[in-house]
């Protein structure tokens, strides 16, 4: 398999390159700064799949065919979307990169035929909607982080959310009707993120609306979803007391979807209409 892998620099990128050379894979990252190439090459020593650097930077997407070039030159089977300002460049960047930048990338992977899936990294407070299996409590603390701490990021995500979510809505009609082949849309949503140690151990799909998780474990789940064909869908994640392995097995055996509760219909006629 082939896979892009944008913001290929970040933190969570950075544990899951290994994870998916692991798996006989290759591996093309796409990060900014060529300083830090032969720091992601070293990723690739000694591991089964194939790992190439590609030196582009998401500042310079401004359409969806700036982004089908990049993925034209990987020719990938699956997208990875780990990238985003980071805080850096202020508000008008957060939506330049989190919210313009990730929506020309997914329309440009939703018209690759070749692109089977797309994971998208995003935030388990993006949505609209209080939950009915979030406290109160939880969800005062998502909407103080929405409307206080990081207006900027929260709407950017939201935005580039909701885009994913129309387009797999559509995709869908489009398979049904026998136009278009099926595409993964894995929408992983992890809460506050921290630089400790994996531990293995998560609270996968309907969590709580506030927590930690380390970012070792969002990439050791991005993995495993990637890896499977039963994957799809918005999986909110937290680290709590389940294995990885049992927690993936079950969104997927149960269909977990948490976008429950919010106006996907909706989303398509925004978009689309």
């Amino acid at each position: 398999m082939q896979v892009l892998l944008l913001g290929g620099h970040g933190k969570v990128a950075l544990h899951l390159t290994p994870l998916l050379l692991n798996r006989g894979w290759t591996v093309s990252s796409v990060i900014r700064n060529p300083d830090h190439e032969k720091e992601i090459l070293a990723l690739g020593s000694g591991r089964k799949g194939k790992l190439n650097v590609l030196v582009s930077s998401l500042d310079d997407v401004k359409s969806d065919a700036d982004a089908k070039k990049i993925i034209d030159t990987v020719s990938p089977d699956y997208v990875v979307w780990s990238a985003g300002a980071g805080g850096k460049g202020g508000p008008e960047r957060t939506f330049a990169i989190d919210d313009r930048a990730a929506k020309h990338f997914l329309a440009a992977s939703y018209n690759t035929p070749s692109v089977t899936k797309f994971l998208l990294v995003s935030w388990l407070g993006s949505r609209r909607v209080h939950p009915s299996w979030m406290s109160d409590e939880d969800w005062a603390s998502i909407q103080n982080v929405f409307n206080n701490v990081l207006p900027a990021y929260a709407k950017a995500k939201l935005e580039a959310d909701e885009y994913m979510t129309a387009l797999a809505a559509r995709r869908k009609k489009q398979v049904q009707d026998g136009v278009a082949g099926a595409l993964q849309s894995i929408n992983l949503r992890p809460g506050t993120l921290t630089d400790e140690p994996a531990t293995g151990r998560v609270s996968l799909g309907k969590t709580r609306g506030a927590g930690k998780v380390t970012r070792e474990d969002v990439a050791i789940v991005a993995d495993r979803l990637l890896a499977r064909a039963d994957t799809d869908g918005w999986y909110d994640l937290l680290n709590g007391e389940e294995g990885v392995n049992e927690a993936v097995e079950r969104v997927a055996r149960e269909k977990v979807d948490v976008v429950e509760g919010e106006d996907v219909e909706g989303m398509v006629k925004r978009f689309f209409s």
